[in-house]
């Protein structure tokens, strides 16, 4: 099974060589990455280039935004599964891809195969600061704001065919309208993988604060409503306690 791992970047010069150096360290030797740049001013590019053919493909160009080079990212990709690591995030070790691999095989009728995130915050990219575990997604809490944990989601190359790209309509929640269209809409079959695959720095998009959040969950709502699926603001507030959970959550060691 040949992976292709997308990491999409902009001005990531700061973080972007761990996530490289993670994606060379895994011990599954058939991976094509790719590393699509908006075209950064501080320096990503050298860092990039200095990997050499390492890299199986690498473009700099200015994009319409974080989704649209992911779209470029997928088109490019030849692999049989598709992985998208962001330019701030690192696998948790060597045998995150394997074992990814393993459970496509053991499933083989799983489009979709996801395991769990934790986050940290510099300098201390030891200490987790919250344990996102997929286990508890089902497609019907979508309606409620639950999605897998995207940075740790390998998806068939086929499904996309099958469910299209990431749609540029959303500026913060393209990742979340595709995961509707994925399992709702197209009702694909997944399987989880009860390890912990990525190490996420915090504060992107998504966890930018208060700000961001409502901006995230009102994209969230036009999403499914754009699906056929309903929800609102009150049924995706009923998801905040667990996410407090998280806080307190640590992954076995």
């Amino acid at each position: 099974m040949k992976l292709s791992i997308i990491t999409v970047c902009y001005n990531s010069a700061s973080t972007i060589r761990d996530t490289i150096e993670s994606v060379f360290s895994q011990d599954y030797c058939d991976i094509e990455y790719i590393v699509v740049d908006g075209g950064s001013k501080d320096g990503t590019q050298a860092i990039v280039e200095s990997y050499g053919e390492r890299i199986s493909r690498f473009i700099s160009e200015p994009d319409k935004g974080l989704y649209d080079a992911m779209n470029k990212g997928v088109a490019l990709a030849t692999g049989d599964v598709i992985g998208i690591l962001n330019s701030d995030d690192f696998y948790e070790d060597s045998t995150s891809v394997s074992s990814v691999v393993k459970a496509f095989e053991r499933h083989s009728e799983s489009d979709v195969v996801f395991g769990d995130v934790v986050f940290v915050n510099a300098p201390d990219l030891q200490k987790v600061t919250r344990f996102y575990r997929g286990n508890r997604f089902a497609p019907w809490k979508l309606r409620f704001g639950w999605m897998p944990p995207h940075p740790a989601t390998f998806i068939r190359k086929s499904a996309y065919t099958d469910v299209g790209l990431y749609s540029l309509k959303y500026r913060i929640s393209a990742d979340y309208e595709f995961f509707v269209r994925l399992f709702m809409v197209q009702r694909l079959k997944y399987s989880y993988l009860d390890k912990v695959l990525v190490r996420m720095r915090s504060g992107g998009a998504s966890t930018a604060g208060l700000k961001s959040s409502l901006k995230l969950n009102m994209e969230i709502v036009e999403a499914c409503r754009a699906n056929g699926v309903y929800t609102n603001l009150p049924l995706l507030l009923l998801k905040l306690p667990f996410k407090l959970y998280e806080l307190r959550k640590r992954p076995k060691n």
